[in-house]
């Protein structure tokens, strides 16, 4: 399994070199352990061309789940043997197979063009490699499994970008994120600190209110 920048469209540019030169603590302060330790997973950053122009894949993450219930999600999870090496292209199959469990997703219609550095989830223990690719023939999606994914859905990339949908997620222990109120759900997290330094290194990102806070049960 490649990669591949062949073919991708224009507006992907940034991202492909964004991509080729970001640095592991530009994207976060949480590194993979330097012992080892950790469970190996891979998310897919999966670019389409929507109704309203570029989009992003999310789903949202079942409420009876062990970890990270009812987030708003990349689709990925943990590295299976068949994956192969987790220093080659596992992380890539496992992107690719976590993607097709969790939404029904074609990956035959997906070309992976760029890797993002492998980044550490303390409360869950994921070393996670955020692996960038672009619908090149869309496939319907949906939940596959109620007991894993709550709902799927595409977010335009113009409403992450919106500041009016930007603000600062204020977690009960004290800590604080990027966040994005979009599709009727709250982003944060991972996957709302991978989307903003995205936003951020390629160059799509607009000043917001970093000042504008949310909690995480915003809508209760």
């Amino acid at each position: 399994m490649t990669l591949s920048t062949e073919g991708l469209p224009d507006w992907l540019d940034p991202v492909v070199r964004a991509a080729e030169t970001v640095q592991p603590r530009q994207l976060s302060r949480f590194l993979p352990p330097e012992d080892g330790a950790g469970r190996q997973s891979a998310v897919l950053i999966l670019f389409g061309e929507g109704e309203r122009g570029p989009e992003l894949l999310l789903m949202e993450r079942a409420s009876s789940l062990r970890s990270h219930a009812g987030q708003p999600s990349f689709p990925g999870g943990a590295l299976d043997p068949q994956d192969g090496d987790p220093e080659g292209d596992g992380p890539l199959r496992a992107a690719l197979r976590e993607a097709e469990e969790e939404t029904g997703l074609d990956p035959s219609g997906v070309q992976l063009f760029g890797v993002l550095p492998r980044l550490y989830i303390p409360v869950s223990g994921f070393v996670v490699t955020p692996v960038l690719a672009w619908w090149r023939e869309p496939s319907p999606v949906g939940v596959v499994d109620p007991n894993e994914t709550a709902r799927v859905f595409t977010v335009p990339v113009a409403d992450l970008t919106d500041p009016a949908h930007r603000a600062t997620a204020v977690h009960p222990s004290g800590h604080s994120g990027p966040a994005f109120l979009v599709e009727s759900a709250l982003v944060w997290g991972f996957t709302a600190g991978i989307i903003d330094r995205l936003l951020h290194y390629a160059g799509w990102e607009r000043p917001w209110d970093r000042d504008r806070q949310v909690p995480l049960d915003w809508r209760s």
